[in-house]
Order: C-alpha cells, then structure tokens, then sequence
C-alpha cells in the first residue's frame, strides 16, 4: 500500500466532507499537526467536530479553523490559549464538551482498540457526570464514558519508516498515539521519513497498522508560554 504522498492536501484528498469528526493530535502547541490543518483550512471543509487535548493558539493549531469559522464543536480539555475559541463559546456560536485529560485520552485509546465504553472514576460528583450512567465497583462509583471513533485522525510524529512506524518525541506522545488509533484513517506528518527497517523495533511507539497516509514537510517550533530572566548585571 502506498502510505507517502507528497503534501497534505494531496493526502488528505478523498477524505474530507463537511460535518466530518476529527481526532487531532497536540499537547499544548507541542506535536501539532500543522500542515494537515493549514490543508483542511484550504479545502474550506466546514461544520467540523474536533476531539482534541487543547484547540491552539488564535493562529496556531485547530485556532486558525476556528478563525475561518469551519469547528462547529471541540471536545477538548484544555482550551485557555484561545481568546477566539472563548468569544465563540460565550457567544453560543461553538459548541464544546469537556473531558478531563485522562478520559479523553482513553476515550481515544479505546475507541482505537474496539472498546465502545468504559467506567472511571474520574468526574463522579461534578457537571462531567451529569447524564451519563452510574455503576458502583467494590463499594465504589463509577461513570461510564463512551469511546471516540473519528472519521479520520490527524496527527505529527518525529520520525516514520515507510511502512508507517512511528516514533515521537517527549510530550508530542501525550495525546498523538491515542488520537492516530481512532480514526477509520489516519494522516501523519513527520519531520522525516526513514527507509524501512532503520527503525529499532523496541522504539516504535505507534505501529504502522494504524497509519494510512504520510507526509513529511518542515514544522514551526512554536513555545508556549515564554518565561525569561533578567539579565544580571556584570
């Protein structure tokens, strides 16, 4: 199966429709996929479902989708950064269901391995809970959450071969591993694709099994939260 394409739009041609659901990969403005979301911005596909651990920056990540008006909701954890995903919200204009970090991630993970739900502890008690089904282990109670199964996931790793192994780097492996094995295909950009076999079989930490299609392109390296010290002086 051919999994390289030359660029993101050619890779993510066939595959998108308005009103679709995406898993993106990202950790804060860490292992975004820039490229595959300037591509879905070019396409204009619109009405979007993102799940995704945080929405960028205002021009940065899923933040330049949701200047061009194309999210219609983010399922996310985290989405302080965003001064243009706080107006939409208060406005009534997005719509937006919150997860906790590790739930999110699991939901991800099990939506990639079969699983449509699971029970956790985490969020009995609070406004996270509310509809969803109670059951009680051991004494103890727990809220089922329902696994993710995206249309398609986007994703960016470090290194791949190939075939589609993928190795990332630090927090890039947060979320980008979970969100790659929930969609029905997943696009990868990486910032180099390596021949096949190179890669130490114990170092992979995403199987090509998951991955369909792969581009490799150059990526900003973007922080956060820039945090300095004055100059001492001499």
């Amino acid at each position: 199966m051919k999994k390289i394409y030359p660029n993101a739009a050619e890779a993510l041609d066939g595959l998108l429709f308005d009103g679709m659901f995406i898993a993106a990969g990202g950790f804060g403005l860490c292992g975004i996929p820039e490229l595959l979301l300037g591509a879905i911005k070019g396409a204009g596909t619109k009405d979007l479902t993102f799940a995704s651990n945080n929405a960028g920056v205002d021009d940065f990540g899923i933040g330049i989708l949701l200047q061009t008006r194309q999210v219609k909701k983010m399922i996310s954890s985290y989405v302080g950064e965003n001064a243009e995903f706080m107006r939409q919200y208060l406005s009534g204009e997005l719509e937006l269901e919150f997860n906790p970090q590790g739930t999110l991630a699991e939901r991800m993970r099990a939506g990639g391995c079969g699983i449509p739900g699971f029970y956790t502890k985490t969020g009995v008690g609070t406004v996270i809970a509310e509809g969803k089904e109670h059951k009680d282990f051991n004494g103890e109670t727990y809220i089922m959450e329902e696994g993710i199964f995206a249309d398609l996931a986007i994703v960016k790793a470090w290194k791949a071969d190939e075939t589609g192994n993928l190795i990332f780097r630090k927090t890039a492996r947060n979320f980008n591993p979970p969100a790659a094995m929930c969609g029905k295909t997943c696009v990868v950009e990486v910032e180099e694709i390596v021949p096949t076999g190179s890669l130490d079989p114990d170092h992979i930490h995403l199987p090509g099994i998951y991955v369909h299609r792969i581009i490799q392109g150059d990526h900003e390296k973007r922080i956060e939260q820039r945090t300095t010290r004055k100059r001492e002086e001499a």
